[in-house]
């Protein structure tokens, strides 16, 4: 049968913007953003500072892209291709302006660019610019992309879908102005974190403190403030974070604030907005929270055993409660049967010990060194793995440990002196 010339007609009308489209969806997925590698950075450390290394297609993908091997070290100040389009913005839609169906596809890549705007990685929205970043694993693995939003989900994520919410990455949120390392984390009084030297360069630490969310902890009273243990641990944690990536270290900081930096006030609001990386909303269940965070953790764990990194440590944090009159010098507990966690516990222990002989002779020092299976020792794989307990948080005198922020942190200059070692 043949077909009349105005049939093709009609038919060319139908099928030129469908080729039209392909077309331009083929020229903007060749559109790479670019970054600068810092000093340190390896393949997974670049791509978790963008969120793009929880998906194994965005790793294949960097490293076809710039033709490299996964355990490549990356040259600092030398541009490298990310697994991230560059594709132009309609003003309209997403679905629109990228040629796709859909939506819950639109609404994580809205997600994405939100949050890179949020942590200073791109300075403006894609809104203004008109420049929106896709990231490769909604191309090369949208299944993929699904599944982690499903999972996520189960444990109510805040908004509903960031599977590379906090563009958190090894090294932190960091944006770079004028050679300046600026943490978002931190807040604004100490944000800035130089680069002092690479002294843990190629050293893995995942930083957990304690509860946070619906639960708050251990709480004291103090001169009519409430103390709570999730705010105190949270502040050290942070403290000790920005130390070891003054040195080069890849950390993670596996509970975080949305708000909370670095405070020096005495008394730390308690509040119950903390969530786990990912933007993942703690769960209420002790069982399902604690085990939100060690899966998280063992996922990148065998990560950055692939890329060939074996040094890899655990330090969770927390503050202590037992009767008023009781004081208790910080203690600490290592995973049973493991030496190498042993190792981490006593040689902190020592330097705690050393710091009081020195510093508070006639007090002397009392804390301990134990092995205790804690859920989070059991079910980690990374190999060494540190259970801290800061003070008696009903105690007056190891109050001080917690209420003083010139306390607070000595502590973690302490922590990070051991951990150094």
């Amino acid at each position: 049968m043949r077909t009349s010339p105005d049939i093709l007609k009609l038919l060319l009308l139908f099928l030129l913007p469908i080729q039209s489209l392909q077309s331009q969806k083929t020229d903007w997925q060749k559109n790479y953003l670019t970054a600068i590698a810092q000093p340190g950075d390896n393949v997974l450390g670049l791509l978790s500072r963008y969120g793009l290394a929880d998906f194994d297609c965005n790793i294949s993908m960097f490293c076809k892209i710039n033709n490299l091997e996964q355990k490549s070290k990356l040259k600092p100040e030398n541009s490298y291709k990310l697994p991230i389009c560059v594709a132009a913005y309609n003003g309209k839609s997403i679905r629109s302006s990228l040629g796709i169906e859909d939506w819950k596809a639109a609404k994580r890549i809205e997600s994405f660019n939100k949050t890179a705007q949020q942590e200073g990685l791109r300075p403006e929205s894609f809104i203004d610019n008109k420049r929106l970043w896709v990231p490769a694993h909604e191309l090369e693995c949208p299944e993929e992309a699904e599944i982690k939003t499903v999972v996520a989900s189960k444990t109510k994520p805040t908004t509903e879908a960031k599977p590379s919410a906090a563009i958190v990455g090894l090294h932190g949120e960091m944006s770079l102005s004028k050679g300046t390392r600026n943490f978002s984390i931190f807040g604004k009084a100490y944000a800035q974190t130089p680069l002092v030297d690479q002294r843990l360069k190629g050293r893995v630490f995942y930083l957990i403190s304690g509860h946070g969310g619906p639960d708050v902890g251990a709480q004291g009273k103090r001169a009519g403030n409430t103390l709570c243990e999730d705010e105190y641990a949270y502040d050290v944690t942070l403290r000790l974070l920005r130390l070891l990536l003054s040195h080069g270290a890849t950390a993670y900081m596996v509970v975080r604030d949305p708000n909370d930096g670095i405070r020096d006030d005495a008394y730390l609001k308690c509040d119950k907005d903390e969530v786990v990386w990912g933007n993942l909303t703690i769960p209420l269940d002790q069982k399902e929270r604690l085990l939100q965070r060690t899966d998280f953790i063992n996922q990148m764990t065998e990560k950055h055993l692939k890329a060939g990194v074996t040094d890899q440590t655990i330090v969770e944090i927390h503050v202590d409660s037992r009767s008023h009159d009781t004081k208790t010098d910080v203690f600490f507990y290592y995973r049973p049967e493991s030496d190498a966690s042993k190792a981490v516990a006593e040689k902190l222990h020592q330097t705690f010990l050393n710091k009081y002989l020195r510093l508070r002779g006639q007090r002397g020092y009392n804390g301990t060194v134990s092995s205790r299976s804690l859920l989070t020792l059991k079910e980690t794989t990374a190999p060494k793995a540190v259970y801290i307990e800061l003070a008696n948080i009903k105690n007056d005198w190891d109050q001080q440990r917690l209420v003083l922020k010139n306390n607070r942190q000595a502590v973690a200059n302490w922590l990070f002196q051991g951990l150094l070692k």
